[in-house]
């Protein structure tokens, strides 16, 4: 997993390493990883300008087009604050032939060296004009100016980078906004507890059968989902659990006949207190949010197994305190909402994603799944990850069923519910990704690729 540190802890270990290397040692050599990482991008075209703001970030822009100016690239430099700007990465460019312009011109790659990690709020009206002339990529420093670096909010103008080259550690704002291809260069920074962790995928070891197991070892998943009028919602969660390696998938609820007929192999009753035994439970998707299905989630949730509760379920949790009495204390809750659905249980998401979903976790003692773009898990104990979708193909109807059953075969198999959530929401991506290649896809099409998703993780 790769960890991602809040700025100010960053901030805090470029002091303690500033102390003890020599003066500007580490501004040029981040600077040089940023002149590096320009001379890939411009691919032998040669002009670069520069947008300078105030302060190190600046400097760093600023010593970047010394150093590419040195491998012969034509660089001008338009500075914001020409009186703030970093004296000895201003003089250094200088001298090396760097030249000052008013304009942004048609350059090859433009550098953004606006504002960096201290910074707060959307880019100030000269910023942003300026910003609004660029027509050529844009190679941020750190972070695309504009953009919050702890939550990666957006309110107003900011820099759409197509690179971003950072330095020492991810901080959040590469992790919860868009920054284009991020890029790490080490400069001997080391800080310690990261705030939250992404997910690569040979941090994933997928529950597969052993020559011991047998379809109850395996994990039993049991599914209430579905109704009447929404049956599709009960045959995608029951067919992710089916495919994501459940050894056994039990279904109980209205749309018994629709999911015999698409999925044989599952077990299907029509009431819930005829399922049988489960390792865990699916429960709310499609189900409605009317009296006989507040009863079955009242049931689920005192099974003493865990649970997954999505879409419907989450609305009769926010609707009807009592449902939570129902619960086992020591069963695992895995909560998964869209951010509507967030602000029924917990208030309004907020601009910081990985903050309200740690809340909603200590809260309701369970493990919060914060479906977007960038989905947020975060559990009781504290722990966080984020999960970056490759594409927005899985916004789509039927998607966030799909989702459910994966998590539920998760649970099922034994699995920590926080890894649960997080491999699931992996694979959900990942299952998206081949079932489009670069096409609309229906939920029904994810659900389908969700062997191959196992396959390239366990084959990575």
């Amino acid at each position: 997993m790769r960890g991602v540190w809040h700025t100010e802890r960053v901030k805090s270990a470029e002091e303690e390493l500033m102390a003890v290397v020599p003066p500007g040692s580490l501004m040029r050599k981040a600077a040089f990883g940023v002149a590096t990482h320009a001379l890939r991008l411009l691919s032998g075209r040669r002009r670069v300008t520069l947008l300078v703001g105030a302060g190190n970030n600046g400097g760093d822009a600023l010593w970047a087009g010394y150093f590419l100016r040195r491998r012969g690239v034509a660089v001008s430099a338009v500075l914001l604050n020409a009186a703030k700007a970093h004296p000895e990465g201003l003089a250094a460019f200088r001298k090396a032939g760097g030249r000052i312009v008013d304009e942004v011109g048609t350059p090859d790659l433009v550098v953004d060296g606006i504002v960096g990690l201290s910074a707060r709020g959307p880019l100030r009206p000269d910023a942003a004009a300026l910003v609004e002339s660029v027509t050529a990529p844009v190679l941020a420093v750190d972070l695309p100016s504009g953009i919050d670096p702890d939550t990666g909010e957006i309110s107003g103008p900011h820099v759409h980078a197509h690179t971003t080259v950072t330095f020492g550690c991810l901080k959040p704002v590469h992790a919860l906004a868009d920054c284009g291809e991020v890029h790490l260069v080490d400069i001997g920074l080391r800080p310690t507890d990261p705030d939250f962790v992404l997910l690569d995928r040979s941090d994933i070891t997928w529950p597969v059968p052993g020559p011991k197991d047998d379809k109850y070892t395996q994990g039993v998943t049991g599914v209430a989902a579905g109704s009447a009028t929404y049956p599709g919602a009960a045959v995608l969660s029951t067919g992710a659990a089916v495919l994501a390696t459940s050894g056994m998938v039990r279904y109980a609820g209205p749309a018994a006949d629709a999911i015999r007929a698409r999925w044989p192999e599952t077990i299907c009753t029509g009431s819930i207190t005829d399922a049988g035994r489960v390792q865990a439970w699916v429960v709310g998707p499609g189900t409605g949010t009317g009296s006989s299905s507040a009863e079955v989630l009242r049931f689920v949730l005192d099974a003493g197994v865990p649970v997954i509760a999505d879409a419907d379920a989450i609305t009769l949790l926010a609707q009807n305190p009592q449902l939570w009495d129902a619960r086992d204390p020591d069963s695992p809750l895995v909560l998964t909402p869209h951010d509507r659905e967030f602000e029924r249980l917990a208030g309004p998401v907020g601009a910081d994603r990985v903050a309200a979903a740690r809340k909603a976790a200590q809260r309701f003692n369970a493990v919060v799944l914060l479906k977007g773009h960038r989905t947020v898990v975060a559990a009781p104990d504290g722990r966080a990850l984020v999960n970056s979708a490759t594409s927005s193909w899985p916004a789509t109807a039927g998607s966030g069923d799909v989702l459910s059953g994966i998590i539920g075969a998760l649970l099922a198999s034994g699995l920590d519910p926080f890894l649960a959530a997080g491999y699931a929401a992996y694979a959900h991506v990942l299952a998206a990704e081949l079932a489009a290649e670069g096409a609309p896809v229906p939920s029904s099409g994810l659900m389908e690729a969700i062997p191959a998703a196992i396959r390239a993780i366990r084959t990575r």
